[in-house]
């Protein structure tokens, strides 16, 4: 996918974390987590817009992000973040309903699946999706779940500042959120790849050429046919499936292909860069 392509899907999924603000959480005083969170909340108390908090708040985790993370994907989170800064200046805060439980979960998916697409395409919220991220280059952390702890400390902030049932409605949509961001963001699962096939020098060749993993290779025989096939043996991410799925297909449609879910990996297997970067460099897991 291109860049401009990735910049619109990063544009429309802003627009519509925006929209989960303002018509679904902050009418009912519920809140989102991290630096939006407090955001939301100081936008609530204080005569600034909750979009121009976030600009303010994110400022200083960004810096340390470009140093970090790169600068095009902070770049990128700086864009989503003005994008979704302008949104909420423009969106009307408007009650969707007046059921603050159907706000809570309806605006916990719409902003968790607006969040996880956003990631998804090389970009972040800005705030503790970028401290998240940070943390789970060196750990095997759902990232999830990893905002959703990081988040908690606005809850107990707002139970003081408002009332702990919109604490717990907060802590309820921050949770949601972190459910379908693990759906969507699915980087951090393990797959293990097993390739049977009579292609075997190209398939591994095109597979070396587009991911970072490395790969085991075994020469094998079909019990039956007793034709002479390579089994190709590799560790991948939940996210890497969809670029490998068609590169097999397109060099051998009759391969044998098994995928199963890895419950760990040790050794040397990257994760800092399965965000930062796209396919076509490489790097050895399996040697």
């Amino acid at each position: 996918m291109n860049k401009w392509m990735r910049l619109l899907i990063v544009f429309i999924s802003s627009i519509v974390l925006g929209v989960a603000f303002n018509m679904f959480l902050l009418p009912h005083a519920i809140l989102a987590g991290g630096v939006t969170g407090i955001a939301m909340m100081l936008g609530l108390v204080t005569p600034l817009n909750a979009g121009i908090w976030m600009i303010l708040l994110n400022i200083p985790i960004l810096i340390i992000g470009w140093m970090k993370l790169g600068k095009n994907f902070i770049a990128n989170s700086l864009f989503s973040v003005i994008v979704t800064s302008i949104s909420m200046l423009y969106i009307p805060v408007v009650k969707i309903t007046e059921d603050a439980l159907l706000s809570t979960v309806f605006g916990g998916v719409i902003a968790g699946a607006a969040m996880g697409i956003i990631i998804r395409y090389y970009s972040s919220t800005g705030g503790f999706d970028v401290i998240g991220l940070l943390l789970s280059m060196k750990r095997d952390i759902p990232l999830g779940a990893l905002v959703f702890v990081l988040n908690s400390a606005v809850v107990f902030v707002s139970g003081f500042v408002f009332s702990w049932e919109l604490a717990m409605y907060t802590m309820a949509s921050i949770y949601i959120s972190g459910l379908v961001i693990d759906r969507v963001h699915t980087r951090h699962i393990k797959l293990s790849l097993m390739v049977v096939t009579s292609q075997g020098d190209a398939v591994k060749k095109e597979l070396l050429d587009n991911l970072y993993r490395g790969i085991t290779v075994v020469d094998g025989e079909g019990a039956y046919s007793a034709a002479k096939v390579k089994v190709l043996y590799s560790v991948i991410s939940r996210h890497e499936l969809a670029f490998v799925r068609p590169l097999i297909k397109r060099i051998d449609p009759n391969a044998f292909v098994s995928i199963s879910e890895t419950m760990e990996v040790m050794g040397n297997f990257r994760k800092d860069d399965n965000f930062m970067k796209t396919p076509n460099l490489k790097n050895s897991s399996v040697q």
